[in-house]
């Protein structure tokens, strides 16, 4: 079933270690056929959220499914407040996959979602105020620190992904919560993006693709200078390079977080106690944040290059040559 996947994503699927976000839904569950099925070697992971009676089923389930295939299946249990569930949760099944992927060299992690899920974040985005990068919000192929991510079904709605399931008479689970209205992505999807999506869904994904396109020019510039030390160009779009820097660099920063960090960006901040973010007048530079005790010598060269001081800490431990900086810095 390549024709489900896209060239390009396929050939960065095989051949290498892959980790499938797996909930045994009809997105993730699809998905698992898709790639099998695609000749895509891969591996899954789960978490139990405790919430609901059903999820044991799920996880053994889950369980099986991988032993049938002979592939490892990674499990976590964890219990969560339920005040911003939805946030809390993200996080920690996020901070798992990494984990996993870290530990155990996966190359790419698979996420199911599909134009079902894109075009509830694009209304959700536009409901709240946001711009084109925002509003886009999922893209097919996403680098991060110790991984990549892969969304092979965002041109797929989610009725297409269940009539698979369904003339193959595969087992799947369908979690209740996806009804309540307490969350207002559900409330998103009952009133507005599937009946939309039941009339316009081709037209749908040739905007995405349009506006996708269009983002390109709106992009924002940062380059490496050494592993994990990146520098962003300080113009309208810096703090969206912020943004992507930080998720490479493991940490996803909140609304809340950004704000803070536009604020504070001259004299430096920290975010989540992970990254390091320090500007002059030209670049921002993004590092992981470290607090260390540097010599005189480092820290005048510093000075004289004007490397930001939040930055310093991180580029002493690492001894890196700070002079690499001079055309960007001075």
């Amino acid at each position: 079933m390549s024709e489900w996947i896209e060239a390009h994503l396929l050939e960065k699927l095989k051949g290498v270690k892959n980790l499938l976000a797996f909930s045994h839904g009809v997105d993730s569950t699809a998905l698992f056929y898709i790639l099998n099925d695609a000749g895509v070697g891969f591996d899954i992971a789960i978490v139990d959220y405790n919430e609901r009676a059903q999820s044991k089923d799920e996880v053994a389930s889950a369980r099986a499914l991988a032993a049938k295939f002979d592939k490892k299946c990674f499990t976590k249990s964890v219990n969560l407040s339920r005040s911003n569930f939805e946030c809390t949760a993200r996080k920690a099944r996020y901070e798992f996959f990494a984990e996993i992927c870290a530990k155990n060299g996966y190359k790419n992690l698979i996420l199911a979602h599909q134009l079902d899920d894109r075009f509830e974040w694009f209304l959700m985005q536009l409901a709240k105020g946001a711009g084109l990068n925002e509003l886009l919000g999922m893209s097919d192929f996403e680098r991060r620190k110790d991984y990549d991510i892969l969304r092979p079904l965002l041109k797929f709605k989610k009725s297409q992904l269940e009539a698979f399931l369904k003339e193959r008479g595969l087992k799947y689970f369908i979690d209740e919560t996806n009804f309540s209205h307490k969350f207002r992505r559900n409330f998103m999807r009952q009133n507005f993006s599937e009946p939309f999506l039941a009339r316009f869904s081709n037209g749908v994904i040739k905007s995405f693709e349009l506006l996708q396109s269009d983002a390109q020019t709106l992009r924002p510039s940062f380059t490496s200078a050494a592993d994990k030390i990146y520098l962003v160009k300080k113009d309208e779009s810096a703090m969206r390079g912020v943004d992507k820097v930080c998720k490479i660099l493991g940490v996803l920063m909140s609304e809340a977080q950004r704000k803070e960090c536009e604020r504070c960006l001259e004299k430096g901040c920290v975010i989540s106690g992970k990254v390091a973010v320090g500007a002059n007048e030209n670049f921002i530079l993004v590092t992981p944040f470290v607090s260390a005790s540097m010599d005189k010598n480092f820290k005048e060269r510093c000075r004289v290059l004007r490397v930001p001081p939040i930055n310093r800490g991180y580029l002493y431990s690492v001894n890196f040559d700070v002079g690499i900086l001079r055309q960007n810095l001075i």
